[in-house]
């Protein structure tokens, strides 16, 4: 059955859900921060302890997100002024011995600004072929990675449960969803109605819907895992082969961006033996776009083919899970595949307010932990590489007066020896957003202490020429290719924006 909210059963379960606190801090109040944590490790026993005397609110989250039959006067209460029969007719319960049952997952999910509810299908089905995933890792990723400046129109291609249109509401004036899941379409336009949101909803394959519309943003978190082509699960297998579709995408997306406007995906990559994975994405790129392609995991193919078997909720020892897993990595080995790349890609469409000149390409690895939203990062990263495309004449950098970014610090490094700690290097790095560092030698170090707002760089490098006894020219020749570098990673910026 799929999810149906007429407008009055909407606005009584947003009445219900709002009086009895299901809420992301009213749920995490009422569980404690121990119980809480257990739950997100899939750990429930925590959470029904913690609920057996929360009242209304303890009902609703025994029903909606641990999975509990409740009994119908319980139901009743912690529902009304939406009756439980009203909730089995819109799809969300149903009746069993001894009470109801949640049909769909419901759960809380929200930003600093507010909560919302997000309609998704719960765990058991998650074998089926057209099964939509909730408020995922996946989700949670490009949400935070998302740029978040006012826009007028966005589209979020592949909106499945719409967490990322949810999230765009905030920010732009008309928001766009597709699909090409029936069954995804129905949860998100239940999601919007509960959250009282106007989105448009229209059905179609990646960008049919949508033909020859443009859009200032667009954001997809699409079927990415390669893999042979076939459909098992349609929120994540593409039905083409490899990361064929991926490259499909890229190429379409700039077409459907205003002038000016940016594009934020997730994606996966092959590494093929032989080739560089840089090249092979660059080849995808329109010419004339920025882009900025940032791998955030490298994984085997045994890694690759077991996390996605996990994902399913297969049983990994069955023997449909081994057959599964000798076809895909049988696949793997016949494509030259040496690991599956997952990372971030950016892409902004010439014009605008963006200067002309030549576009910016970029490619990095960013492994590790990052514990800072990303979004902001990206708009900086838009706004630099303007910056730095306005001073791409070596005479226009040079006038310009440069400071350290206030999060930057210097690290030095020591290693033991007979005679006590001996310096064998330093780096500069940030402590806010992806953390870039970089290795300085000492004339690099004495120049970044050197750009505090106050002498163009010209002249930071004329003193620095004369304290190391080195030609002015080599040292400019040597010195602004990492300048250059230092802007872009948000270390060094223009004097006037230090304090912005």
């Amino acid at each position: 059955m799929l999810p149906h909210l007429s407008p009055a059963s909407a606005d009584a379960l947003r009445t219900a859900l709002l009086r009895t606190g299901y809420t992301t801090d009213g749920v995490r109040a009422l569980l404690g921060a121990a119980a809480h944590a257990a739950l997100g490790r899939g750990e429930v026993e925590p959470a029904f302890r913690a609920t057996r005397d929360g009242g209304e609110l303890g009902v609703l989250v025994r029903l909606l997100l641990l999975g509990a039959v409740e009994p119908d006067a319980a139901v009743a209460a912690a529902l009304a002024p939406l009756t439980p029969a009203d909730a089995a007719a819109a799809g969300l319960l149903r009746e069993v011995s001894g009470g109801w049952v949640a049909e769909l997952d419901l759960r809380p999910y929200g930003d600093t600004d507010g909560d919302w509810w997000v309609f998704s299908d719960l765990d058991q089905r998650r074998q089926e072929r057209d099964h939509v995933t909730g408020v995922g890792a996946a989700s949670l990723t490009l949400a935070a990675a998302t740029a978040r400046r006012p826009v007028g129109s966005l589209l979020d291609l592949g909106t499945g449960c719409g967490v990322q249109a949810l999230h765009a509401t905030r920010h732009a004036r008309s928001v766009t969803g597709t699909d090409v899941a029936p069954r995804a379409l129905a949860m998100a336009r239940a999601t919007f109605n509960l959250n009282a949101l106007d989105v448009e909803l229209v059905d179609g394959p990646w960008l049919e819907p949508v033909a020859g519309r443009r859009f200032d943003q667009i954001v997809s978190n699409p079927p990415f895992v390669p893999g042979p082509a076939r459909v098992d699960y349609v929120y994540r297998d593409s039905g083409q082969s490899g990361d064929a579709a991926l490259a499909a995408l890229i190429r379409s997306l700039p077409e459907h961006l205003e002038p000016g406007g940016v594009a934020q995906l997730l994606g996966s990559w092959l590494h093929v033996r032989g080739e560089d994975w840089p090249e092979r994405v660059r080849s995808w790129l329109p010419g004339g776009i920025d882009a900025w392609v940032v791998q955030r995991e490298v994984a085997d193919p045994a890694l690759h083919v077991g996390t996605w078997q996990r994902d399913s909720g297969i049983d990994l020892t069955s023997p449909a899970a081994r057959e599964e897993a000798g076809a895909w990595l049988d696949w793997l080995e016949r494509e030259r595949v040496e690991a599956v790349g997952f990372g971030f890609i950016t892409l902004r469409r010439p014009g605008g307010s963006r200067p002309g000149g030549d576009p910016v390409v970029v490619f990095e690895d960013l492994p590790g932990d990052v514990d800072d939203p990303l979004g902001p990062e990206v708009e900086g990263w838009l706004d630099r590489v303007d910056w730095l495309r306005e001073h791409s004449g070596d005479a226009a950098l040079l006038a310009e007066r440069l400071t350290v970014a206030p999060s930057v610090l210097l690290e030095t490094y020591a290693e033991p020896g007979a005679e006590g700690w001996t310096e064998v290097g330093s780096a500069v790095a940030r402590r806010d957003g992806p953390r870039w560092r970089h290795e300085v030698d000492g004339p690099a170090a004495a120049l970044l202490a050197g750009c505090q707002g106050v002498l163009p760089l010209s002249e930071l490098l004329e003193l620095l020429s004369f304290a190391h006894d080195r030609p002015t020219g080599e040292l400019v020749t040597a010195t602004l290719p990492a300048v250059r570098e230092f802007v872009r990673h948000g270390v060094l910026v223009p004097a006037g924006e230090r304090a912005r």
